[in-house]
């Protein structure tokens, strides 16, 4: 099972768990298990808060890079962007937990919660421009949250940020050698108790500021991506030369 599912607290607390080790590859797979929880989950009033979790070592090393070559590329961007934006404006507070690797795809999800709890070992990165693309989620979420030198900094090496300096940088916002027991002791102490109702009202009146915007500009990256990036050749080669462990050979266009 991509996904596994539990709920707990009377029902009041939804566990959404990666469980695909090692990598927790998000893939056509795991993207559509997280839609359909998310559309589950939406329509049950008596939810207070979300952790999104993950089995092994690691969050997840980001999305299927063979889903991301020729042919292919499309239906998965497309895909990706529809959880994403789902995500956005999902109404229920949600919680995620990093420990080790959360990269490419696995970050641009992480970066939708509403609070980030990671491991003193975790590392959190958008790595595609390694392979000659670029993260569209990222690109319209990551200035506004850390602003526009450190997004560019970070999205123009592909460099991964580890939990200290994620933690300045406000990727994540607690350190906890279990982040996911921190996670559950904060929606015991700060969610639970709440009117789940009076909560779907404050997370959309807050996400109300920022969530257009964010649609928008990932309107606009997905359009770059779809119509100019992939038809240059480095973007092809990047990906081709990854799938078959190779060294890319970068043409400059």
């Amino acid at each position: 099972m991509a996904l596994e599912i539990t709920k707990s607290h009377e029902g009041r607390l939804l566990t959404l768990k990666l469980n695909a080790p090692p990598a927790n590859i998000v893939d056509a797979q795991m993207m559509a298990a997280l839609s359909a929880a998310l559309d589950e989950a939406e329509q049950d009033p008596q939810l207070a808060a979300v952790i999104l979790t993950h089995e092994g070592k690691h969050f997840s090393f980001g999305a299927s890079v063979e889903e991301h070559l020729p042919g292919k590329f499309e239906a998965m961007i497309g895909s990706f962007h529809a959880l994403c934006r789902k995500l956005a404006a999902f109404p229920v507070p949600l919680l995620a937990t990093v420990g080790g690797q959360c990269l490419g795809g696995g970050m641009e999800i992480v970066l939708l919660a509403s609070r980030v709890f990671a491991g003193p070992k975790a590392r959190l990165g958008q790595p595609e421009i390694q392979l000659a693309v670029f993260a569209p989620v990222a690109s319209a979420l990551l200035p506004g949250r850390i602003g526009p030198q450190a997004a560019e900094d970070l999205l123009l090496t592909g460099r991964s940020a580890g939990a200290e300096e994620a933690l300045a940088l406000g990727l994540v916002q607690q350190i906890d050698e279990d982040p996911l027991a921190a996670a559950v002791a904060y929606a015991e102490a700060q969610l639970l108790p709440r009117s789940a109702f009076a909560l779907r009202q404050a997370v959309q009146a807050t996400r109300a500021s920022w969530v257009p915007a964010f649609n928008a500009h990932l309107d606009a990256a997905e359009a770059r991506y779809l119509g100019e990036l992939m038809s240059g050749a480095d973007s092809v080669e990047g990906l081709t030369a990854f799938v078959e462990k190779r060294e890319s050979v970068w043409k400059h266009r």
